[in-house]
């Protein structure tokens, strides 16, 4: 009975307005709904498939079989939609769903004031419950500025998980301030923790017959005001004070969540990164646990950022000499290797001590990144005339950068681009990489530091695997459609940049007898405008450098220029920039 009873005072919530010190009172232990599902079973079953990734992962949580309790808040329409779900499958033993004012002035808090009566009113007739008002004010809080170095993630909501994912990836401790954070601005007043030492029944005389306050009545005069008063979030008519999330002492950078299929966050993030106070990245998740994997090279990237502002450069453990001991420093004789493991093909550098490039290999990755690691790096050395003791540093980047044997470290490829770039093109101020599956745009600082950097990984649009995918509709191999796609004579626009469809749009146009250049050219300039797009989320600036596997594809090249109203330089090496980076970032740590 008592473990029946246990269960059932957890009481499930979402919001930052959920009322959870109230509900404390009478006994609840309110636990926040985190969405952390891998699918959408339930969700693609019972709501309509143009549900927010939130909205369906609390429908999932919701759900879920320990679930007997919940209150949910109109933050937002799917909130709503949630709640319809929820109540029409009648397995929950209390439901109730709150209305928020949107607005903080002295009518909308009375009107939560009553509000919030309601719900005490309804939980108590439901629970059996008398009010505590010790207990709720047990239950209030206020959250304590943090002054050491930080990380802040802002933006919607954010589950434990992707906490310790933007803490791992960064490096640093975060401080969640999104909507699954929240404190009370104010600690509740002193007569309300009298009353709650006050007589057992609630009700007492101040030495006459005037009856003191009710403790519910009495908490809520304050609480409604407190609560409401927090900082608020996007859905608020006023925001102002979200100024506040941002420069405070202590924080070297914001990580901003958004939500996909959801703007309100993405407003917030755009004004921000115009106005390019703090270091600043976006990520953007689905409501799954899927999304985490997708996140790791930026999150890596922006602490290696942050570091690097703050006058830490990366360091590389040297790896033992044949006597057992680490090489003191760079000798005559000292050479680093740096490996990129791209998603198409897996680059080898081997530099001198001079950063003098004395080996390179380019191998196609296929379906093993470990075992083409191992041959670009067997035919770097062959080359080279060395053997794998004669290396003293090894450096990994790239997507498959920790599943090769014998690195010392890894690097993102954020910052292994920024560095090689900076060696091949000194004065390049902008970096655009497009690789087998991911495009990105880095802007550099004058020394060749990342000033910013923007990235697009979660599709194949604008990337290698794309335009290898058009060449495989048009039956071509890729040197013959980059080559055919120079001589086109008029233009021709791709609307669609998703592959699938990108696809049935190059159909329609062949069996229109649409000249073959002219096709592919329509396909340049449509990953050129794609790209142009990242490249202006990040303030990028001539002079440009293009790296990476496309930068092979004149046509691209040609239009991204035409684009960007400027040119844009490659060089003979740009595939090799990556593992430039990394052997640099090696040289750097034995100096």
């Amino acid at each position: 009975m008592a473990a029946e009873q246990q269960k059932h005072n957890e009481l499930f919530y979402a919001c930052k307005y959920t009322p959870i010190e109230l509900l404390a009172g009478f006994g609840a232990a309110p636990r926040i709904a985190e969405a952390d599902v891998a699918s959408f079973a339930y969700a693609d079953a019972l709501a309509h498939p143009n549900l927010c990734g939130y909205g369906k992962g609390l429908i999932e949580r919701m759900m879920a079989t320990d679930v007997h309790e919940a209150v949910l808040v109109t933050c937002c329409d799917v909130v709503r939609r949630v709640y319809d779900v929820l109540q029409a499958s009648g397995r929950m033993d209390f439901l109730y769903l709150l209305d928020l004012p949107h607005r903080r002035g002295p009518a909308e808090i009375a009107l939560f004031r009553r509000r919030l009566r309601a719900l005490a009113d309804a939980y108590a007739a439901y629970s059996g419950a008398q009010f505590d008002v010790g207990a709720a004010c047990a239950a209030c809080g206020t959250g304590v500025a943090r002054a050491d170095d930080r990380v802040t993630l802002m933006g919607a909501h954010a589950s434990a998980s992707l906490v310790a994912e933007v803490e791992k990836g960064v490096g640093m401790p975060v401080e969640n301030a999104t909507c699954t954070s929240r404190h009370l601005k104010v600690s509740p007043p002193p007569q309300l923790a009298r009353m709650a030492t006050g007589p057992a029944c609630g009700v007492c005389c101040d030495g006459g017959a005037t009856p003191a306050a009710d403790p519910l009545d009495a908490f809520l005069d304050w609480y409604a005001p407190a609560l409401l008063g927090q900082i608020p979030c996007m859905r608020m008519d006023d925001i102002a004070e979200r100024s506040e999330l941002v420069g405070e002492r202590g924080q070297q950078g914001v990580v901003y969540h958004t939500m996909k299929f959801c703007d309100y966050y993405g407003f917030e993030y755009g004004a921000l990164a115009e106005k390019d106070e703090i270091p600043m990245v976006k990520i953007e998740t689905d409501g799954t646990s899927q999304s985490e994997g997708q996140l790791r090279t930026r999150l890596e990237a922006f602490g290696e950022t942050l570091r690097a502002r703050g006058g830490a450069a990366h360091q590389v453990q040297p790896a033992p000499t044949a006597s057992g001991d680490a090489p003191a420093g760079p000798t005559a004789a000292a050479y680093v290797m740096g490996v990129d493991s791209g998603s198409t093909s897996t680059d080898v550098v081997i530099m001198d001590a001079d950063k003098h490039i004395v080996a390179t290999a380019i191998v196609p990755t296929g379906a093993r990144a470990a075992d083409a690691a191992a041959r670009a790096m067997d035919e770097a050395l062959s080359q080279a005339g060395l053997a794998a003791g004669d290396v003293a540093l090894r450096v990994s980047t790239g997507y498959g950068r920790d599943n090769i044997e014998g690195m010392d470290s890894s690097v993102t490829e954020i910052t292994c681009h920024a560095r090689g770039a900076h060696y091949l093109a000194p004065d390049a101020r902008s970096v655009i990489d497009i690789g087998g599956q991911d495009s990105k745009v880095i802007h550099l600082n004058a020394n060749g530091s990342v000033a910013g950097f923007v990235m697009n990984d979660k599709c194949a649009a604008g990337t290698g695997r794309f335009m290898e995918a058009m060449a495989r509709v048009l039956e071509m191999d890729l040197d013959e459609f980059c080559r055919r796609g120079l001589e086109w004579r008029h233009e021709v626009r791709i609307t669609s940049m998703c592959t699938v469809f990108a696809e049935s749009e190059v159909v329609s146009l062949v069996a229109a007898n649409t000249p073959t250049p002219d096709v592919i050219h329509g396909l340049d300039v449509s990953v050129a405008r794609k790209t142009a797009t990242l490249a202006s989320r990040v303030g990028a600036e001539p002079p440009y450098l293009m790296t990476g596997g496309v930068a092979q594809n004149e046509g691209v090249v040609r239009a991204l220029s035409e684009v960007l109203k400027a040119p844009v330089a490659t060089h003979e090496d740009s595939q090799l920039c990556g593992a430039i980076g990394a052997a640099l970032i090696g040289l750097q740590s034995l100096g």
